[in-house]
C-alpha cells in the first residue's frame, strides 16, 4: 500500500471523521517535527514547502536542457576522455599489466550487457559530432563501436575481445589527433 503526499503531510481520517492512529488530537499526539540540525519545524511551513516544490523545464533556464548545464568544450572532451577511460581501462588486473574497465564486467550479462556499454560508446560518438567532428572521423567511430559491440556479444571470448580492443580508448584517440590538428579559434 503506497501513501499519497497528502497522507504524509497530514493523518488519516476514519470514516467516523476523526483522526487515525493512537492520539486522535492531531498534531499534539504525534510531537514536534525536528529538523536534521535539531530545531522544529512547524507544520505550516513544512506544507507550504510541499506545495512550491517543482521542477523548472522553462526555455530560459540555460540548465533546462542539459543536467550536467552548459558545458565548453574542454569540459565535454574531458568528460568524453573520463567516460571511455571508466569504459575500457579504469582498473587492472592484479598481478598483471592487463587493464580492463567496466565495459568488459558488463559485458558479461549476456546480451543486455552489451547493448548497455554499445549505447554508451554510441553516445561518445553522438559527443564527438556535436563537438564538429567530420563524417569520416565517426564512420570510424562507428565502426569501432560496430566491432566492439558485434564481437562482444559472444559469451566470454568477446569479453577477452572488449578488453583487448578498447574502442572506446580508439575512438577518444581519433578524436584527440583531429580536435590537435584543428585551428584554435
Amino acid at each position: 500500500m503506497t501513501m499519497s503526499d497528502d497522507d504524509i503531510l497530514a493523518p488519516r481520517r476514519s470514516r467516523s471523521g476523526s483522526r487515525s492512529g493512537a492520539a486522535s488530537s492531531g498534531t499534539e499526539g504525534r510531537g514536534p517535527i525536528i529538523d536534521q540540525d535539531g530545531r522544529e519545524i512547524r507544520p505550516e511551513t513544512l506544507e507550504q514547502g510541499f506545495r512550491e516544490f517543482r521542477f523548472e523545464f522553462a526555455k530560459d533556464n540555460p540548465f533546462a536542457g542539459s543536467p550536467f548545464g552548459n558545458l565548453t568544450r574542454e569540459q565535454r572532451i574531458a568528460r568524453i576522455e573520463a567516460i571511455a577511460k571508466l569504459l575500457d581501462v579504469a582498473f587492472v588486473l592484479p598481478g598483471t599489466n592487463i587493464r580492463y574497465g567496466i565495459d568488459g564486467l558488463i559485458g558479461l550479462i549476456p546480451i543486455v550487457g552489451d547493448i548497455i556499454t554499445t549505447a554508451i560508446s554510441l553516445w561518445l560518438v553522438r559527443e564527438a559530432r556535436a563537438l564538429g567532428a567530420p563524417w569520416y572521423l565517426t564512420a570510424r567511430m562507428l565502426g569501432n563501436v560496430a566491432v566492439d559491440g558485434v564481437v562482444g556479444i559472444v559469451p566470454f571470448a568477446g569479453d577477452a575481445f572488449d578488453v583487448m580492443f578498447r574502442a572506446n580508448m580508439r575512438n577518444v584517440r581519433l578524436l584527440r589527433r583531429w580536435l590537435d590538428k584543428q585551428p584554435r579559434t
